[in-house]
């Protein structure tokens, strides 16, 4: 298409929406921040894995910190825009514990020492965001909630 929707998805895909991308932020959320254990937790070729990093830390989503200087070694940590991204990973885990798993590979426990289930809420009243309770009101002009405004 030569003008596609413009879309804040779309700009977010553009970042992390290549194969190992949110799989490398996974792996930081959890405290794994080494290449080394990154290739052997994600299961990437060694030079696609070096790839996905370096765009994450040209996109502002990682930083890259040396840890050693002899010999020199980096690792991988959010910045407050990855950090922004961890409910978008709860998300996909929630989805993918319904639908794709007969039992979670991974549970994770909030600090109230319950098991977490993650929810979007409205941040101005703390209702739940779903399907009923949200209304689309386009900004990009020429554009309607269902594609391009009639000329």
């Amino acid at each position: 298409m030569k003008n596609p929707r413009p879309c804040s998805v779309a700009d977010t895909l553009a970042v992390v929406g290549e194969k190992y991308a949110l799989l490398v932020l996974r792996e930081a959320f959890l405290g794994v921040r080494r290449f080394d254990a990154m290739v052997r937790n994600i299961g990437a070729p060694r030079d696609v894995l070096a790839t996905r990093l370096r765009r994450l830390v040209e996109a502002g989503v990682l930083e890259k910190l040396p840890y050693s200087e002899r010999p020199r070694r980096f690792e991988y940590r959010p910045t407050p825009a990855g950090w922004e991204l961890q409910p978008v990973l709860l998300m996909l885990m929630k989805w993918g514990d319904r639908h794709l798993a007969d039992r979670p590979p991974m549970v994770l426990e909030h600090s109230c020492g319950a098991d977490l289930t993650p929810v979007v809420v409205c941040g101005h009243c703390g209702q739940q965001a779903d399907q009923g309770t949200l209304t689309p009101h386009v900004q990009a002009p020429g554009w309607t909630r269902t594609g391009p405004a009639a000329d």
